[in-house]
């Protein structure tokens, strides 16, 4: 305390951040879901929400970081259930204990690299179409809205900087249901294609896919204003 008190930081009442006004409600649970991108190291042994270490190090914590930052009266609880390698069917073989068991308010999912990338990458034997991601896809938006009723459902933008023609679809599909269903959609690829011709575009996504630390914080900027919390 007297460290604190030495550099100038005060402990009173009035050093707290002031509470922001918000369409969210006290105690709303906040889910992310997808693949590396969204994992991006988190422990899967982890259960509770807001644990630093249940978060990883990416866009989804650095977005639960905002959100409390903003709303530290609302008791938000932030899950990220985000693992690396899956594509839809991963997700609806474990939608239940990862999604609806926790009863999300909003339910963020971004999926579809994976869906396409095990398609062309050495030694994978998936053999799925983008016919069978926008079907399962779709399915699995229909169940979420059946067995969470009034849940917030965010699509994310599966984005990428690698030139990736047949991926193209995939990202149409995400957009094009995101429309359908009325949800709320996150232009990923729209944000990060006008910075590539800023810096080198492995500023932002080391491979082409994996976000850096700045590419993670845009994403978190990106997908709150999107959202609009």
């Amino acid at each position: 305390m007297g460290a604190l008190t030495a550099l100038g930081v005060g402990t009173s009442a009035s050093a707290a951040p002031e509470a922001k006004e918000s369409n969210l409600k006290k105690g709303a649970v906040i889910v992310f879901q997808g693949d590396s991108i969204t994992d991006e190291g988190r422990k899967k042994d982890v259960k509770d929400p807001n644990d630093t270490n249940g978060l990883g190090r990416g866009y989804a914590a650095m977005a639960a970081g905002l959100l409390h930052a903003d709303y530290p009266d609302h008791e938000l609880k932030v899950y990220n259930r985000g693992t690396s390698g899956n594509k839809v069917p991963d997700l609806d073989a474990r939608w239940k204990e990862d999604a609806v068991d926790l009863k999300p308010d909003i339910l963020s999912i971004m999926v579809g690299v994976n869906d396409y990338w095990h398609t062309i990458a050495f030694g994978s034997k998936y053999k799925g179409t983008v016919s069978d991601y926008e079907t399962g896809y779709r399915k699995l938006i229909e169940r979420t809205q059946r067995e969470i009723p009034g849940v917030r459902v965010v699509i994310c933008d599966p984005f990428t900087f690698r030139d990736w023609e047949e991926y193209k679809p995939y990202q149409a599909v995400a957009e094009k249901l995101a429309g359908e269903f009325n949800l709320t959609f996150v232009p990923f690829q729209k944000t990060f294609d006008p910075l590539r011709e800023t810096v080198e575009p492995k500023f932002w996504l080391w491979d082409g896919v994996h976000p850096t630390p700045p590419g993670h914080a845009l994403m978190a900027k990106t997908w709150k204003a999107a959202v609009g919390i």
